[in-house]
């Protein structure tokens, strides 16, 4: 007698919905996990770059600076890396970044012209060309007068002769705080001066308004003070 089992055999439909369902299930688990890695490292910052850093590290001649974002004046330098020249400026005395400039129309020009209030500063490398300390040194004393003045305690200045290429310059210096300075003379525009120390393989050039020799101590110090600010950790 033949015994039959009670047991179909399963059919291709109920074998193959058996493979399937492992095989959905782990692609909804793996597309779970793929959004949110995305969600996690999705760009956060708006289109007016509301996130952007507050400092950028900048290699200048292959030294490290980190720079206030706000205090660099073009934006075509607002970027981290290696770079030839980046151009800043900061308020004085507070050395604070500036504000984004205000808008100005021809109703308001004459009302929003004011005196400069900021240090200009420029880090260029400098591909080992003569120091700013032996220009003042070596080249400078060529062209100056022999007779010197102290406009202010502690301050000397010597004027360019008139033939010589800084003819209508003026060079200040201090030994303490230390300040080497040459500046241009008041004429139908207020004289600036310019003041340079080299960092590593950067030449940094400071400007600012001549008046303000008549504190020069706190001009020197101000100087000192964003050169150290502005450092990037050293080696």
């Amino acid at each position: 007698m033949t015994v039959f089992s009670a047991a179909s055999p399963r059919s291709p439909r109920t074998h193959t919905r058996a493979h399937v369902v492992p095989i959905v299930l782990s692609g909804a688990a793996a597309a779970c996990a793929v959004a949110l890695v995305a969600y996690l490292l999705w760009p956060t910052w708006g289109t007016r770059g509301a996130n952007a850093p507050d400092k950028l590290p900048v290699s200048v001649g292959g030294t490290l600076f980190n720079l206030p974002t706000s205090a660099i004046r073009m934006k075509i330098q607002r970027h981290t890396g290696p770079q030839e020249r980046i151009d800043l400026d900061f308020l004085y005395p507070s050395l604070e970044p500036p504000g984004a400039p205000k808008h100005v129309t021809a109703d308001t020009v004459e009302a929003t012209v004011q005196s400069i209030d900021r240090i200009f500063l420029s880090i260029a490398a400098h591909h080992d060309a003569l120091a700013p300390e032996q220009r003042t040194a070596t080249i400078y004393p060529r062209y100056l007068d022999q007779a010197a003045t102290q406009p202010e305690e502690g301050l000397t200045m010597r004027m360019f002769r008139a033939e010589t290429p800084y003819g209508s310059e003026d060079l200040y210096s201090a030994a303490s705080p230390p300040l080497s300075a040459r500046c241009t003379r008041d004429a139908a525009t207020p004289g600036m001066c310019l003041s340079e120390r080299r960092v590593g393989g950067a030449d940094l050039t400071f400007r600012f308004p001549r008046s303000w020799l008549s504190q020069w101590r706190d001009v020197a110090e101000a100087m000192e003070k964003l050169t150290a600010q502005l450092r990037g950790p050293r080696s």
